[in-house]
């Protein structure tokens, strides 16, 4: 079985999986993968500006919104009946985001860098100042409502009607982003990242190019867009808000914009990540950017070249090798996480102010003990500031160790390539010494 076949099969089994969630989860956690999808969706349109043509952009939530609005209008239309049935709707979403992203783009791509990206961001944020002010437009600051109608038999009236149109569309725009990749406009924009002068200089209108990148980007994020308005019946000028947009940027680089399916990965993660950290501490926020430096620091090719890389490393070296390895980064991880969590959640806890409530106004007074996982803790003790310093000193220790091992078995695979016989290794002396320099 060729790794083409194996990588087919094992898409075919996720979007299996993915069709069976439904049967699997409750009515919340099907709605958070509502969520997930879109965000993957938004993620993989925003890496075909980023990831692919090399353009960083920092205001993507403006076709998001634009196309979110565009689709809660289409629902309105016509009585509440809508312009095309509900499953059709977001179309509209990418008719807004297409149309917006051609006048963003004709201007942003007038120049490059961090240019470029300071005007995406001027966009998206003149967008969300504006919107508040034309009511007939967004609403005003209530945003404006609307409700699924029924059609084609099917009321859209569940969540697990909606999750399956989400999934649909999804599933389609993904395989549209993937053939555009392999198109000729889709190979050109890997020259724009890699050196748009030579395109220039091949004869290639670069602007234009350029314009029909973030075009096509922009109009899938429009798509994303429409599937949250159907989803929520609802738009909001907040979705202009540059948080959105910061989260695009930050799910795509850990995923890995040198992968297609590496942003729809950690668009994924990230969003699940959210949504099960935030109801178990009001930090979540700063757990996730602790994640993107981790990432960024240690894993600069994302989730998705790590997963490759420890794919190949497991077929050269085997299992039985490359398993301690792993175990022994999975160990470091779970105590460096822990020790940080240690840490973040009970200096939280001390300088909040239902916490700081209690010490009363006599500041020479104790300060009283901190719960934190099941245990009260003396915030002076030295035996509780022990703790995470174990954990962060074992984890440590355990990263080096597992680092120096994984050094141990790259080298070894190089040598096992290395021909070992003096004739082999004469005849490969001879060939690079005639190889021109």
């Amino acid at each position: 079985m060729t790794t083409r076949h194996l990588l087919l099969g094992t898409l075919c089994l996720g979007a299996a999986i993915l069709a069976g969630l439904p049967y699997l989860l409750s009515a919340g956690l099907l709605n958070a993968a509502i969520q997930m999808l879109i965000a993957a969706l938004f993620a993989s349109a925003y890496n075909v500006v980023c990831g692919q043509a090399g353009m960083l952009s920092f205001g993507h939530a403006a076709y998001f919104g634009a196309g979110a609005f565009a689709t809660v209008h289409a629902m309105n239309a016509v009585g509440g009946a809508g312009i095309v049935p509900t499953p059709l709707l977001p179309l509209a979403g990418a008719l807004g985001g297409l149309l917006v992203g051609i006048v963003a783009g004709w201007f942003s791509t007038k120049r490059t860098g961090t240019y470029f990206a300071m005007i995406t961001l001027a966009i998206a944020e003149l967008l969300h100042s504006i919107a508040p002010h034309i009511k007939t437009v967004f609403g005003g600051e209530a945003g404006v409502s609307s409700m699924r109608m029924p059609s084609m038999g099917i009321a859209f009236g569940s969540t697990t009607e909606v999750y399956y149109l989400t999934l649909a569309w999804v599933l389609v725009s993904l395989v549209l982003l993937y053939l555009y990749t392999r198109t000729p406009v889709g190979r050109l924009a890997l020259g724009l990242r890699e050196n748009r002068h030579r395109l220039a200089f091949l004869g290639y209108d670069v602007h234009r190019l350029s314009v029909l990148v973030f075009t096509v980007s922009a109009m899938f994020s429009g798509i994303a867009g429409g599937l949250q308005v159907i989803n929520n019946e609802a738009a909001n000028y907040v979705l202009f808000e540059s948080t959105l947009s910061a989260a695009a940027v930050l799910n795509a680089y850990i995923g890995g914009v040198g992968s297609f399916l590496g942003p729809a990965l950690g668009a994924a993660l990230m969003t699940f990540f959210g949504y099960a950290v935030s109801d178990m501490t009001q930090s979540w926020l700063l757990y996730q950017g602790i994640v993107f430096v981790v990432v960024m620091m240690f894993m600069p090719q994302g989730l998705a070249g790590l997963a490759g890389g420890s794919a190949m490393l497991w077929r050269k070296v085997g299992p039985l090798r490359l398993a301690p390895v792993l175990a022994l980064y999975a160990g470091a991880s779970l105590l460096l996480g822990g020790g940080t969590a240690f840490v973040v959640e009970m200096l939280r806890r001390a300088f909040s102010r239902d916490y700081r409530a209690l010490l009363g106004p006599d500041s020479s007074a104790p300060w009283p003990p901190i719960s934190l996982f099941g245990v009260d803790w003396a915030p002076f003790a030295l035996t509780t500031w022990l703790v995470p310093i174990a954990l962060l000193a074992a984890g440590s220790a355990l990263a080096y160790l597992a680092g120096k091992q994984l050094r141990t078995l790259q080298e070894n695979r190089q040598d096992d390539e290395i021909p070992a016989s003096p004739d082999s290794l004469a005849s490969s002396s001879i060939t690079s010494a005639q190889e021109p320099a």
